[in-house]
């Protein structure tokens, strides 16, 4: 994939050319693809719904989300300090107006990182706000919950930091997209750098955090170790609900494993980290090898919450506020500007997917979900961090390069505390749509609801 091989397979599809005598038009530049969806936009405004965790073990997360919707509607609107990503993105259809000259209001909801929360909430941001279009959400189970309710509601989920295969996999929905890396590709990701470092000989003891995302990292991570000959010692679920690890720490130390693996995110990650130097099990020597202890999904708000205990520690990312390509230091500097400090990589999913959305709907032309989708399907593009990315019309996830980070040993302030140690290139990580770690999907069709 690169720059020169880019279509606006949004604007127009293969075979298909606009204007041409006897060739069809795609659906949503015919006259019958723009009415009669739910939440059309009647006035000179269109309402967001930005869905986030504003409480629970996953808050830190959504204060940053918010934070980057907030950022991206100033951009959307021509009302910022600067355009950020809109001058870096490849698609050049944004122009600072609103969307199709709408101007773009918003409204939020907290998930409290529970399903049935964030359901209710999307529900009354769409029923009783108006809403067109859903995004948010800071766990898969979140995700899935939220993507089932806009698929039948007939408005289109634009997922934030969502990592359970399950998303595009076998919840995947045609309404529902996911700009988000995911579990499968964490441990492709990691497996030849954790090989590299620990060797091909170790134990590993799972820790994992008992809903739809800990399951698929855990099978993941477990599928590409044991691929290099790793040996998994046991795997023991923990609830998301809590907050001491101690008792999940002290079975790892009888176990004979070498190696732990925390499938945890956010708070509990934190929390389960801190447990177990304080069991002191990074001091150790089992099976005649240092003992070491490896995150799949990092963020650098987990890092901040860790603190030191994260040194030398392997994990994965989607995007770091390190990256030097054009568009991620075009959003580095606007988020910084705004608000003081760099985002994380789950107001960058967040920024990225308001702004995908909207160029979506300017390039079909139309807010009717299923021009959307037309839209988003096998769009290729690039200027928004990760190098070029496909939104693969298959299973509607993002195909981007991954990065690989570790805790840096000497961090020279609270926000520079990962350090990226390999950029794997998206072939690595690409898979086929019916992989048996997303099988059983069935995407269905659009519905464009009302």
């Amino acid at each position: 994939m690169s720059k020169s091989n880019f279509t606006r397979r949004g604007l127009i599809k293969t075979g298909a050319v606009a204007g041409a005598a006897g060739l069809t038009l795609p659906t949503y530049l015919r006259a019958d693809g723009h009415s009669g969806f739910t939440n059309a936009p009647t006035g000179d405004t269109v309402t967001l719904g930005f869905n986030v965790p504003q409480s629970g073990p996953y808050a830190d997360e959504g204060a940053d989300e918010l934070r980057a919707y907030e950022l991206a509607v100033e951009h959307l609107n021509g009302t910022g300090a600067d355009n950020g990503m809109l001058e870096t993105f490849s698609s050049k259809s944004l122009q600072g107006n609103g969307i199709l000259g709408k101007k773009v209001e918003y409204v939020t909801g907290d998930t409290q990182t529970k399903s049935d929360a964030a359901r209710a909430s999307a529900r009354s941001m769409i029923e009783k706000d108006g809403a067109v279009m859903i995004t948010g959400g800071s766990s898969s189970g979140v995700a899935v919950a939220v993507q089932a309710l806009c698929q039948e509601a007939g408005v289109i989920f634009m997922a934030g930091l969502t990592h359970s295969n399950d998303t595009t996999g076998k919840d995947r929905k045609a309404n529902g997209f996911r700009h988000f890396f995911n579990s499968y590709m964490s441990g492709a990701a990691l497996a030849p750098v954790l090989e590299a470092n620990y060797g091909s000989d170790r134990k590993a003891y799972h820790l994992t955090a008992d809903y739809n995302w800990g399951y698929t990292t855990e099978e993941a991570v477990k599928s590409s170790t044991e691929a290099m000959g790793w040996e998994t010692v046991n795997t023991v679920l923990t609830p998301l609900t809590q907050t001491d690890f101690s008792s999940y720490i002290a079975p790892v130390l009888q176990s004979g494993a070498d190696v732990l693996v925390l499938n945890h995110y956010g708070g509990n990650m934190v929390n389960s980290l801190t447990n177990a130097v304080q069991f002191g099990l990074r001091d150790k020597q089992v099976n005649g090898k240092n003992f070491e202890i490896v995150v799949p999904l990092y963020s650098r708000l987990m890092a901040k919450g860790a603190g030191a205990n994260v040194k030398g520690i392997f994990g994965s990312t989607n995007w770091h506020w390190s990256l030097q390509d054009e568009g991620s230091k075009a959003f580095v500097q606007s988020f910084g500007t705004k608000y003081g400090f760099p985002p994380s990589q789950a107001a960058h999913t967040c920024y990225v997917q308001a702004l995908l959305y909207a160029d979506a709907v300017e390039r079909a032309g139309s807010f009717n979900p299923c021009a959307v989708v037309e839209a988003l399907e096998d769009f290729e593009f690039d200027g928004m961090g990760n190098g070029p990315t496909l939104y693969r019309g298959e299973d509607h996830q993002c195909f981007k390069d991954v990065l690989v980070v570790k805790g840096k040993e000497n961090p020279t302030s609270e926000f520079d505390l990962l350090e990226i140690v390999e950029v794997t290139p998206v072939e690595q990580v690409t898979y086929a749509p019916d992989h048996p770690q997303f099988a059983g999907g069935n995407m269905g069709t659009c519905n464009p609801g009302a």
